[in-house]
């Protein structure tokens, strides 16, 4: 009788250890998951011609989402998209960790830029935004990336989104705030001028992938105001670099 009851204590024994062994190893793994990291991200300019405004770098939770290709943009996103104001975003990722402005203004063709991130528990998922400058409403979109747990460097490369708010005209008129048509600026000083408009309609109203620029090579007239020659880009438009540590 003793025998079968000192069995029994060590077989419950066991088996409260290994639960508790298992209950420690998933907490773990839980922590592992959602734990702080640090980050270094570097953000280049693919393009020949076009420039990025103030870029929003950000990190957050899973139930926060900058954009949805196939929805409509947020009011937010329309100001970043046709106006390169990241305020409205910014205000938005009221528990994420960010960075606004890593160039300290506009980022330039071939162009880099460089920060750190450092991001707090559950913040796992990494967007980045700007808006593309000469465009009507196109942006620079990497949107909910899952940030390894793993350290190492990730490279990879961007689309440009047409944020479907705005017809693409490709006509620089000074406009920028939402829902007055027209490009802001050509900040290479390079554009032309008296473009009539390449189309005055936007079939897509949702955010899309960029068809790109056209351009044409008439500086004083045309369809378009921008340089053909310049201005024409095709997607992918930037490559950004992430090193977890």
């Amino acid at each position: 009788m003793n025998t079968l009851l000192s069995n029994a204590v060590k077989k419950t024994t066991k088996i409260k250890n290994t639960a508790l062994f298992l209950s420690t190893a998933l907490l773990m793994s839980t922590s592992a998951l959602t734990q702080a990291q640090e980050l270094d991200i570097k953000v280049t300019n693919l393009t020949q011609g076009i420039h990025f405004t103030p870029i929003l770098i950000a990190a957050h939770d899973g139930d926060t989402q900058l954009f949805k290709s196939g929805e409509m943009a947020s009011s937010e996103l329309q100001m970043m998209a046709e106006g390169g104001d990241i305020s409205g975003l910014s205000t938005m990722l009221m528990t994420a960790d960010k960075v606004e402005n890593p160039a300290m203004g506009l980022l330039a063709p071939t162009m880099s830029t460089e920060t750190m991130l450092s991001t707090a528990d559950g913040n796992m998922y990494l967007s980045v935004v700007a808006m593309m400058l000469p465009t009507n409403d196109g942006f620079i979109g990497l949107n909910s990336w899952k940030i390894p747990t793993e350290a190492g460097m990730y490279t990879f490369t961007v689309n440009a989104y047409d944020a479907g708010t705005e017809a693409n005209d490709e006509m620089i008129t000074g406009g920028g705030a939402p829902g007055v048509a027209g490009i802001p600026a050509a900040p290479g000083m390079n554009a032309g001028t008296g473009g009539t408009g390449v189309t005055m309609t936007e079939d897509n109203a949702y955010v899309h992938i960029h068809r790109g620029s056209l351009g044409d090579d008439d500086l004083a007239g045309g369809k378009s105001d921008l340089d053909n020659t310049v201005h024409r880009w095709l997607n992918p438009v930037a490559r950004i670099t992430v090193t977890v540590k």
